[in-house]
């Protein structure tokens, strides 16, 4: 990602943001402080000895807050160097003492507590300034008047122009009183080099520093060091240690100018870089421009490597310095990220985390050899009590199961077993102090014993799916044949009798096990239509299967028939019409309510409507064909029964098959059927 590079690149660029700096043209140190007060910088430098912290015998000034300043000391418009200026503020510290006895001692007393309170405070503050190569201390004396000493407040401040320091370095200041009467102050804070400072043309020692830029290009890094040709520099790449020396990483001297480039994969934070001409006594310049980018803590951690010395020592090896916290933990036996110990052992240097940036995790298995294989091995964990007491639980993915314990996971049904293991020296110790310890149990052997009984389950197994297998053969054969299908009707003429079975024909296609008088004339003929109809209602219904009730002007009579007296003559019908017969079975199925989900209804558009249908079937649902003849389709099939493909084509096939049939009915003269009632007049009879 080329983005954070351009904003390093906008930061340390060939024109940083500088600014300028005020000019001092003396070449004495000075001292001057605040309005009311009055102060004397005394000659030389003096001895930087704090001493002993004394009590305070009173109100005393104290230094509260050192605040420092860059100046410019000139000796000559060209010729100056980097200066600090120091403020110290001052403020009263104590309070008087109040004498004894007050009766006693009468006005004697009180004319001796006015004049000190009257009198004002003196205080001989130190500076202590250390910057390589400098080390001084000055002395400052204050007086503050009378009419401003208030304890607890503040009285000003003191200004000290001022110690000189080299570029780029880093400065300490120390401030304090003689005698001294509470800890010291002191200040840290790093110099700024030539490139911070608007200082190049008035400090000579910047006129042939080397400008370096930092800037991207790709994935990668460029150090692009702007100087005149021929000049020779030294370049140094390093990486900064918290504690200790900085560890040198690559060092040149080259001639400008130069372009460097670096992986993006070698930046760390603490990658310094620092650049010098080739001079005596030249000033050198320091910059670490990554401490803050993402990728090179990224880069740290993955270049970062755990070493475990020992059992019970650990080294972690980085390019930088890094904080972090350790401990123990355990890993399941599939992976994952390592997870702490329950109960919780003291905290130990295995696992290396970091939050700072991003939590990357560095672990590694001091018993991963141990005992031979991890899968075979079990850890237990032992914590200790007082009074010589100890608890034991197995480490699983669940949790740690105490031992012995009636839970259902494989430690527990191996807790007794595990416990004498224990007691046998059978486990290796991996970690002991004072407060538990980790035992590594094998694994093993119970795994071996347990193959019998996982043999004799798959056997078990084999054999109940086998079974299954029996009983679901006759409705798998009835699955794959498909759903079976009873069709009812009531012949009223020949012409509706070709309508029935095109529509047979048609749900055959779908597929569908369709049954239906007109292709049973010869079991009809030899059973009788009550057994024959008995016997196909039985078997459909059983399979799961649907019987469907066609509808016609001489079927919906018949019904109306049936309805008014439920034991008609004998021969009324015909001796093929099952639709008469069937009635004194299917009638009970609708009064006592068993018929949806085993019956539909059909009826033909243009011959029937389906509100001429007997209240009594409409129990169900009642379809007009071809009009509804999807969902008549979906309902043959059941809400579980896999739809062909192509059901949209095979819909329109039917539709028009039935419908050349209906025209034909419509344009044939029809001859009412034995025992039938033919004509306009046949609807109206329900």
């Amino acid at each position: 990602m080329p983005v954070p590079w351009f904003l390093l690149s906008l930061a340390l660029g060939r024109s940083p943001v500088v600014f300028s700096l005020e000019r001092l043209v003396e070449p004495q140190d000075t001292a001057y402080c605040s309005p009311g007060l009055s102060c004397h910088l005394w000659d030389g430098d003096t001895l930087c000895l704090p001493g002993s912290i004394v009590p305070v015998p009173g109100p005393v000034l104290v230094p509260t807050h050192l605040q420092t300043e860059l100046v410019l000391r000139c000796h000559q418009e060209t010729d100056c160097g980097i200066c600090v200026r120091v403020a110290v503020h001052l403020a009263v510290h104590g309070h008087w003492e109040e004498p004894e006895d007050e009766e006693t001692l009468g006005g004697a007393a009180d004319q001796e507590l006015e004049e000190p309170r009257n009198a004002s405070l003196q205080a001989q503050v130190v500076l202590s300034f250390q910057a390589y190569p400098t080390t001084r201390c000055v002395l400052l004396e204050v007086q503050v008047p009378a009419a401003l000493v208030q304890p607890g407040q503040s009285v000003g401040s003191v200004v000290f122009d001022c110690f000189e320091a080299a570029l780029g370095g880093e400065m300490r200041i120390w401030s304090y009183t003689q005698p001294r009467y509470q800890k010291e102050l002191n200040l840290t804070q790093q110099l700024p080099d030539c490139r911070g400072l608007e200082v190049r043309n008035s400090i000579q020692s910047c006129w042939a520093l080397p400008w370096l830029d930092v800037s991207t290009y790709g994935d990668d890094v460029r150090l692009v060091l702007n100087v005149s040709e021929e000049q020779r520099f030294g370049l140094s790449l390093y990486w900064n240690q918290v504690q200790g020396s900085p560890k040198p990483w690559w060092n040149r001297n080259l001639t400008g100018p130069q372009t460097i480039t670096l992986n993006h994969t070698d930046l760390v934070p603490c990658l310094c870089i620092q650049v010098w001409p080739l001079e005596p006594d030249s000033v050198r310049t320091d910059i670490c421009p990554f401490k803050e980018d993402p990728r090179a803590h990224r880069n740290l951690w993955h270049a970062a490597r755990l070493r475990l010395l020992s059992p019970r020592s650990w080294r972690l090896e980085a390019p930088c310095s890094l904080h972090a916290e350790a401990g123990l933990c355990w890993q399941a036996l599939g992976g994952g990220p390592c997870q702490p110990l329950v109960p919780l052992l003291p905290w130990e240097n295995v696992t290396v985390n970091v939050s700072s940036w991003e939590k990357l995790q560095l672990q590694e298995c001091f018993w991963a050899d141990s005992l031979g294989p991890l899968k075979d091995d079990v850890l237990l964990v032992e914590t200790r009590r007082p009074h010589d007491s100890r608890s034991l639980c197995a480490l699983e993915p669940s949790g740690c199961t105490s031992l012995p314990s009636r839970a259902s996971t494989r430690a527990a049904h191996l807790g007794e077993q595990l416990l004498l293991d224990l007691q046998s020296g059978q486990c290796l110790q991996l970690w002991d102090d004072d407060l538990g310890a980790l035992w590594a149990c094998p694994m093993d052997k119970y795994i071996h014993k347990r193959w019998a009984l996982v043999w004799l389950a798959c056997l078990l197994f084999t054999a109940v799916l086998f079974l299954l297998l029996l009983l679901k053969k006759d409705h798998v054969k009835a699955t794959t044949r498909g759903r079976a299908t009873l069709l009812l009707y009531s012949a009223d003429d020949a012409g509706f009798e070709r309508l029935v079975g095109v529509l047979a024909s048609a749900l055959c296609q779908l597929p569908l096990r369709v049954a239906v008088d007109l292709w049973s004339r010869r079991e009809l003929s030899a059973q009788g239509p009550l057994a024959w109809f008995h016997a196909q209602r039985l078997q459909t219904l059983q399979e799961g299967g649907m019987v469907v009730l066609l509808f016609s002007p001489g079927a919906v009579a018949l019904c109306s028939e049936w309805l008014q007296d439920p034991a008609p003559a004998p021969g009324a019908h015909g001796p093929h019409d099952a639709f008469a017969a069937s009635l004194s079975c299917v009638l009970p199925d609708f009064l006592q309510g068993r018929a949806p989900g085993r019956y539909v209804g059909a009826c033909f558009d243009r011959l029937l409507h389906p509100d001429a249908v007997p209240a009594l079937f409409r129990t169900v649902p009642v379809f007009s064909l071809p009009s509804q003849l999807p969902d008549f389709l979906g309902a043959l099939q059941g809400p579980c029964a896999r739809r062909p493909r192509r059901l949209g084509e095979t819909v329109e096939q039917v539709s028009r098959a039935l419908q050349q049939a209906l025209d034909s009915c419509f344009q044939t003269p029809r001859a009412p059927g034995p025992g039938r009632t033919m004509g306009p007049e046949a609807g109206d009879q329900t």
